[in-house]
């Protein structure tokens, strides 16, 4: 905007800007032609002015000259000493006429050359528009802090990506192909093989014994957790288990697979690193012992004990009296110690300082190390501790291989998060029941106690707690329940499809066999293979086939969780019929799979427990 649009150019005095309206008697601002907009600063006449200025002002202006919108000046220079207001037709928009002030003498003094020059721009009558307001200091500050915050959050979102992709890039994987689920579910019970081996690499271990280990399946338990998330059972499984390990796909280096050939009758410990096994062989042995099937795995070494308890600043344990084995060269007083690294590594493998001295007793001493480094890990110093929580980040993945469907770390901070909703008190720890191997002389090896160890793995297998715990999904139960209750078909009018999925082969015809000829089902068929995975029986059914859905169940021991309302399809003969789905708790046709209601007793403890080791 140049000199004269804003009312002061140099050779002009603004008062000679305003001329006399004749038709109003009153003053009014003159502009150029091309200044169509606020033109802030020049007074009104004065009587100081004389008449000579009036004058030339009136001569300025042709008879009848008017203007039908021109601007006054403010009395204070506007809202903010430099505003005007605009005349329409003689008053000025807030109703008061554009002359009262100025008859009244209310004006600003003249001005000088001086004035012009040396007042600021932006002072009062100098401006059309408002200055701009210089900020505070605190309000700098606080413009700097917000920007500087939103950078901070920036560059730590950044920095976290870059630190869990680090994270990730610790932990080692196998591919053990169909031994283990897919994936990871937030919404399913899951069961997860912990395997510590006793391969002696890594710094500081080529000094303990049997330094060529190939790395077997030294400790082992399998972890599982309930869907509803209220308990999980830790169960041991023996290195010393006399078990029969399957044939093992494992994948090579070059992505080709080897199947490594089953054995009977060795212990359980060789289902790992043994003629080149992989974990995926380790889990297929205990599925193939407890029926029960394991979803994932996580193995560590030597070195997860002595990096895991030194990142959380050791670990309490008991001991019931003083230790000095020379063995592990583990040396204790009676009664409270705090244990890490080398320390802590010999306290879980000593076997010569509790019990009989045996594998069954340090069992028992593991699972207390266990509970405690739990509480360790989950309690406030740790959590709370930034550098802590990055020492044992770093620790865990550096220690840990786990197979591919959990390698991302947001799926390993998924199932911890799951894990973490359990609370202590109902996470049990219990060992597989044995008894001596009756085939030695000296027992140096165990077998399964066949009257008790079925009925543990059933309740694993059915998600049943080892705690007292209030069951979240009771009104589910009930429902169940609620499915074998009323009205029955007679056997005749039962129509149902039989599937095979986990059971064992050739257990559809066998089932259509028993019920056929034994049971009167004569309106049922064999229909084949299923897809298999399935662990569970399952009877699914349409709404007006909830009779006969109850009377199959009655027949063959189904529990009400095994009947799934749903549709019906299509027999042979072009008829509505039931699906029956043989799982891998099918024991077999007229033996009944109903689920229990409760777990057995078993020898057991629980995280929050502390116990001393005797």
């Amino acid at each position: 905007m140049d000199a004269q649009g804003r009312g002061r150019a140099d050779n002009i005095d603004p008062a000679d800007q305003w001329v006399l309206n004749p038709n109003t008697g009153e003053y009014e601002l003159r502009l150029p032609p091309s200044g169509t907009q606020s033109v802030p600063g020049p007074r009104r006449p004065s009587a100081q002015d004389g008449e000579g200025a009036r004058r030339r002002r009136r001569n300025d202006m042709a008879p009848g000259e008017t203007r039908e919108m021109s601007q006054v000046p403010a009395q204070d220079g506007g809202p903010e000493g430099g505003g005007t207001r605009t005349q329409e037709g003689g008053r000025t928009r807030d109703g008061s006429r554009a002359g009262d002030k100025a008859r009244a003498g209310d004006v600003p003094p003249p001005r000088t050359s001086r004035r012009r020059t040396t007042e600021p721009e932006g002072a009062p009558g100098r401006r059309g528009r408002r200055p701009v307001k210089k900020k505070s200091k605190a309000k700098k500050v606080l413009a700097w802090t917000a920007g500087g915050t939103a950078f901070a959050l920036i560059a730590v979102g950044a920095a976290g990506y870059l630190y869990l992709k680090h994270l990730e890039g610790n932990i080692s994987s196998t591919d053990v192909g169909d031994a283990g689920s897919k994936g990871f579910s937030k919404d399913e019970a899951f069961n997860l093989l912990i395997i510590g081996t006793d391969k002696r690499t890594g710094k500081g271990n080529e000094g303990y014994g049997d330094s060529g280990s190939v790395g077997h399946a030294d400790t082992n338990i399998l972890l599982h957790v309930s869907k509803d998330r209220t308990n999980a059972t830790a169960l041991s499984i023996p290195r010393d288990l006399i078990v029969n390990v399957p044939d093992c796909p494992t994948k090579q280096p070059d992505g080709s697979t080897k199947v490594v050939q089953g054995t009977d009758n060795v212990r359980f410990n060789t289902s790992l690193g043994q003629d080149g096994r992989d974990p995926g062989c380790t889990m297929r042995t205990v599925e193939a012992v407890t029926g029960i099937h394991v979803d994932h795995f996580m193995m560590a070494d030597f070195n997860a004990v002595k990096t895991l308890t030194s990142a959380v600043g050791g670990v309490e344990v008991c001991v019931a009296h003083p230790v000095n084995d020379k063995e592990s060269h583990l040396k204790l007083p009676a009664g409270k110690s705090m244990v890490e690294g080398e320390q802590a590594l010999a306290f879980v493998r000593t076997r010569h300082s509790f019990g009989n001295q045996g594998d069954l007793d340090r069992i028992k001493v593991q699972q207390q190390f266990l509970g405690s480094l739990m509480r360790k890990m989950s309690s406030g110093d740790t959590l709370s501790d930034p550098s802590k929580l990055m020492d044992l980040a770093e620790a865990a993945t550096k220690a840990l291989t786990v197979d591919t469907g959990i390698k991302s770390i947001n799926t390993l901070k998924d199932m911890a998060l799951e894990l973490k909703k359990v609370p202590p008190k109902n996470i049990t720890f219990t060992t597989v029941p044995v008894v001596d191997n009756p085939a030695e002389k000296v027992h140096a090896t165990v077998v399964l106690n066949q009257s008790a160890a079925p009925s543990v793995f059933q309740a694993i297998q059915n998600d049943v707690s080892f705690t007292d715990v209030k069951r979240k999904q009771k009104a589910a139960k009930d429902a169940q329940a609620a499915r074998l209750k009323g009205s029955k078909s007679a056997p005749g009018d039962v129509r149902v499809r039989i599937l095979n999925s986990e059971a064992a082969p050739g257990s559809a015809q066998a089932a259509l066999d028993w019920l056929q000829n034994t049971e009167g089902v004569l309106k049922s068929e064999n229909a084949g293979n299923a897809p298999a995975g399935l662990q569970k029986t399952t009877l699914e059914y349409a709404p007006d086939q909830a009779a006969q859905a109850r009377e199959l169940a009655a027949l063959m021991g189904l529990p009400g969780s095994a009947l799934k309302p749903g549709s019906s399809v299509v027999n042979s003969q072009g008829l509505p019929a039931m699906t029956l789905t043989l799982g891998k708790d099918f024991k077999g046709a007229g033996t009944p799979i109903a689920a229990p209601d409760t777990a057995p007793k078993v020898d057991k403890s629980t995280a929050n427990e502390v116990k001393c080791a005797s």
